[in-house]
């Protein structure tokens, strides 16, 4: 095949360490566009950046040379330093891991709208109660006693 086609998309969710909730009002519209910016410098697609006071949710578009993982990491490790040096917050810091889900195209305008209205969906659902909703629909096997480290 002379050339790759491809969609891939996915639902990335990651916590501030120990869910601590240190992303306050003034910092978090900052912040959602820094990790957009981020994903953009990586060549990834952003579609919707939106969270908590403790947790992330990105629907991007990745390209298919592309490590998740490394993706992730990059995400996570140059926004936190941002934080630190940016917003003098040295106790900032994001979880170990982080939750990935693939989305359909034809699923990306309802997950848009899902991580768009985070600030409402969690008056009714800890972020607990909605990564292990998240795993179970996924079909994701984890263990309770390493997924809150």
């Amino acid at each position: 095949m002379p050339r790759t086609y491809t969609k891939l998309l996915v639902h990335i969710i990651f916590s501030t360490k120990e869910r601590r909730r240190e992303i306050a009002p003034d910092l978090s519209t900052k912040l959602h566009g820094y990790l957009w910016g981020i994903a953009k410098n990586c060549g990834c697609t952003p579609m919707a950046v939106n969270g908590t006071d403790d947790h992330i949710h990105l629907l991007v578009g990745i390209k298919p040379d592309s490590s998740l993982s490394d993706f992730v990491r990059r995400l996570k490790s140059s926004s936190s330093k941002w934080v630190h040096e940016q917003h003098a917050r040295p106790r900032f810091a994001w979880q170990l891991g982080f939750a990935g889900l693939s989305v359909s195209k034809s699923n990306a305008a309802a997950v848009s709208r899902y991580i768009a209205e985070q600030e409402q969906h969690h008056k009714r659902i800890s972020f607990q109660q909605e990564l292990i909703a998240f795993l179970k629909k996924h079909e994701i096997e984890y263990d309770e006693r390493y997924i809150w480290e």
